[in-house]
């Protein structure tokens, strides 16, 4: 099973990295004038090969994107892999439980009352207060939509998406208050966060995403045993020596902080959570041995391939990157409930 693993891996990630050329390549700003080759010894050589202005928009605009997509959303895959097999259902990821509604209306309040809020907090916490309610919103979430929906270790699919919806509703609500009362910078802030956009990518925000997502990963992507464990169940697990109340624990700790750095910088991209998982349960089954850490790769590819598509489609505009998320998502959550309308 290893060394199938590693191809699988081998193979994904020379895809990831042949999208990203191609993704370099492509946009709005064309590089027509010069070949592949050239336009790649450019970016390592400043030896007159490109011009500054096509250096900047290479090594400041895009490649900053394309590292931004491959970390959302290979955090967003992850996250909803994790999710699933916590809770033993394919509709239990990120967007559909409530969780990046949550993200999103702590992080509407930060844009429009953050001004109000930052008076009574550290200076220290002032750049990263975005990213911190974004977390606080995605971890409340996430706790609350488990106590509702888990009882004796067994989860109520209904009540679980049912609380996905409330909360949903709930974050609707209180953005669509706060649209009403922010001005016009506000106004654009929200539309940025609520349709989802990878156009504000940074080095020093990537940087933050790696850390997050790299500690995330160091308590996460070795889970595909105990998830294999718990969904025999939970009491299953227990005797195999699986300690399922920390492993629980962690994913939903590493869930929400991975989810709130997300919706913190690049907003509502929805749905990758459940595509990734759903089209790698297809070929492998439930064997999370190979879909976690697949997954982690696959998201990358998925989310890269919607931002160039999300650039190139309609230039000199840009579609958000979550419509196109949804449009390739919302069929697939119907197809699941299709599936599994009789055990729900």
């Amino acid at each position: 099973m290893q060394n199938k693993l590693s191809i699988y891996m081998l193979t994904s990630v020379l895809l990831l990295i042949g999208l990203a050329a191609i993704s370099l390549y492509v946009g709005v700003y064309a590089f027509e004038k010069y070949s592949f080759t050239e336009l790649v010894r450019g970016l390592f050589s400043n030896d007159g090969t490109i011009t500054e202005s096509d250096r900047f928009v290479l090594l400041g605009l895009r490649l900053p994107r394309i590292a931004m997509a491959i970390l959302i959303g290979s955090a967003l895959a992850v996250s909803g892999t994790c999710l699933q097999g916590m809770f033993k259902n394919p509709l239990a990821t990120p967007d559909l439980i409530g969780i990046t509604s949550g993200a999103l209306m702590f992080a509407a309040i930060t844009i429009v009352l953050g001004s109000s809020i930052k008076p009574y907090i550290p200076q220290l916490l002032h750049f990263s207060l975005l990213s911190i309610m974004s977390f606080i919103g995605a971890l409340l979430t996430m706790i609350m939509v488990y106590r509702i929906s888990t009882n004796k270790g067994k989860t109520n699919v209904i009540i679980m998406l049912l609380s996905g919806v409330a909360i949903t509703a709930m974050g609707f609500a209180v953005t669509g208050f706060l649209t009403y009362i922010s001005d016009d910078d506000q106004l654009r802030d929200l539309a940025f966060w609520n349709l989802g956009s990878l156009s504000d990518a940074s080095w020093t925000k990537n940087a933050i995403l790696a850390v997050i997502i790299t500690i995330s990963y160091f308590f996460l992507i070795n889970k595909g045993k105990a998830l294999n464990a718990m969904m025999l169940g939970e009491k299953d697990a227990e005797h195999l020596g699986i300690p399922v109340e920390r492993i629980k624990k962690q994913i939903v700790l590493f869930t929400a902080l991975m989810v709130g750095a997300s919706v913190a910088f690049a907003g509502n991209i929805g749905f990758v959570g459940l595509i990734v998982p759903y089209i790698l349960r297809l070929i492998f089954k439930s064997n999370y041995n190979i879909i976690l850490p697949l997954s982690a790769v696959l998201g990358s590819v998925l989310l890269l391939s919607a931002d160039t598509i999300s650039r190139t489609i309609a230039p000199p505009t840009e579609v958000p990157i979550g419509i196109l998320t949804a449009f390739m998502g919302a069929p697939i959550f119907i197809i699941i409930l299709i599936k599994n309308k009789k055990s729900m």
